[in-house]
């Protein structure tokens, strides 16, 4: 009997393989006018809908397998559908569908001396990686960005939501496919071999940006053997500072938002910071423990309330991802901006104050992707700042920083217009 010629393929071939059937295709997304891509995710929205029932029993073999493995309560969550979820997965494919496409648009322009017209032109990346983890609704938004953004896509989602993701990515194909978009611009890789992952992270060449969706150890893992450009971030420990003049009320709000209103996300503050002259720091942190959360502190912090354990030195450098949060006192501004340049992961950091000079310099000295003030943290979050879904958040320096959406999948190209110019 003939073996298949795909049964065959190692990793490396496969992923070869994959990237460069991406690679046709995008160059076909390169020309879909903005009309063509939105009426493509809007008919793959209604071909979810219409797939309710199958992906919902795909998800069912999911959370049958992930309840025998033993996967806590907060991963099953993330894994789960019903008919409300996978409808807010299709409303947010149209919500993509609506956004302004960035393909094209003129960043800047000049004209030379000599006469030569310049300008700096949105264009797509080209074909992207997406590695992700546990929530099946990375499959559609991912597809739905880079699709957006002129870019072909290949998704290697994480074996607990297998069946999950092939039933959307069945949905979602067929939707495509039946609006004129190649099969091949958004291509789930078949197999769970995780040698796969290595192959996609090795092929320099062929794939232009990796994406990492999930848990510090897969993201500690493509960030260390990547020869791909990487977006990513690997922690959220995020900060609130508590200035002296911050307003009571506002302060107390806002961290118990911050830390409580959803703890398991990156945006989610780590480390409260309190001003040594602030007056209500006591009423802050009994209304964090009154609502159930363990605060660990410095000596200075323990002293406010005898419920507050004592921090150990890994405290400030925990992405805890839990209802526990640590806890100092500083001397002003500038003990605090000290405290967040050694320890935050440069994702989201934050001041509360009434003084509105000491909030522009801590908006202008602290070096994090999001800098905040008089805000929670939780809105360290793409839909929150208007951008539709997002990809992920970048905490790099280059390229994107922040909440990732459409124009962060985007790089850019210089067009010059001349009239017979040569160089002298």
């Amino acid at each position: 009997m003939t073996v298949p010629a795909a049964a065959a393929e190692s990793p490396v071939e496969l992923i070869a393989r994959l990237a460069q059937a991406g690679r046709a295709a995008q160059r076909v997304l390169a020309s879909l006018d903005t009309a063509i891509k939105a009426a493509a995710l809007r008919a793959a929205a209604a071909s979810l809908r219409g797939a309710e029932r199958d992906v919902l029993a795909a998800n069912a073999r999911d959370m049958m397998a992930g309840a025998a493995a033993g996967l806590s309560a907060a991963l099953l969550d993330r894994l789960r559908l019903d008919s409300a979820r996978v409808e807010a997965i299709a409303e947010a494919l149209e919500q993509i569908a609506a956004l302004p496409d960035p393909v094209g648009q003129v960043i800047d322009q000049s004209v030379r001396p000599n006469g030569l017209a310049l300008s700096r032109v949105r264009v797509p990346i080209g074909v992207i990686g997406i590695i992700y983890e546990s929530r099946p609704n990375v499959t559609a938004d991912a597809a739905a960005l880079c699709l957006a953004s002129g870019n072909a896509v290949l998704l290697r989602g994480g074996s607990e939501a297998v069946h999950s993701n092939r039933a959307i990515h069945k949905a979602l194909s067929a939707g495509l496919v039946s609006a004129g978009v190649p099969a091949d611009a958004v291509q789930l890789v078949p197999t769970q071999d995780r040698a796969a992952v290595g192959a996609m992270l090795a092929a320099s060449g062929q794939i232009d940006l990796i994406v990492p969706r999930g848990g510090k150890s897969l993201v500690a893992r493509v960030q260390a053997d990547a020869r791909v450009p990487v977006l990513a971030h690997l922690d959220g420990i995020c900060h609130t500072y508590v200035h002296s003049a911050a307003d009571p009320a506002k302060a107390a709000a806002i961290a118990l938002n911050a830390k409580l209103r959803r703890t398991g996300v990156c945006g989610s503050m780590e480390t409260l910071l309190l001003d040594a002259q602030f007056p209500l720091a006591q009423a802050v942190v009994a209304g964090l423990l009154n609502a159930g959360c363990e605060l660990r502190g410095d000596a200075r912090a323990r002293a406010l309330n005898p419920r507050i354990l004592p921090a150990s030195a890994n405290d400030w450098d925990t992405e805890y991802l839990d209802a526990v949060l640590s806890v100092a006192v500083v001397d002003g501004l500038e003990e605090a901006l000290s405290h967040i340049a050694r320890h935050s992961s440069g994702h989201t950091d934050a001041i509360v104050s009434e003084d509105v000079a000491v909030c522009e310099r801590f908006l202008t000295q602290v070096d994090s992707a999001i800098v905040m003030a008089n805000a929670s943290s939780q809105f360290a979050d793409g839909g929150e700042f208007g951008l539709g879904a997002e990809i992920g958040i970048a905490t790099g320096r280059l390229h994107a920083r922040g909440p990732v959406a459409l124009e962060g999948l985007t790089t850019y190209k210089w067009l010059v217009r001349g009239s017979g110019q040569i160089r002298p």
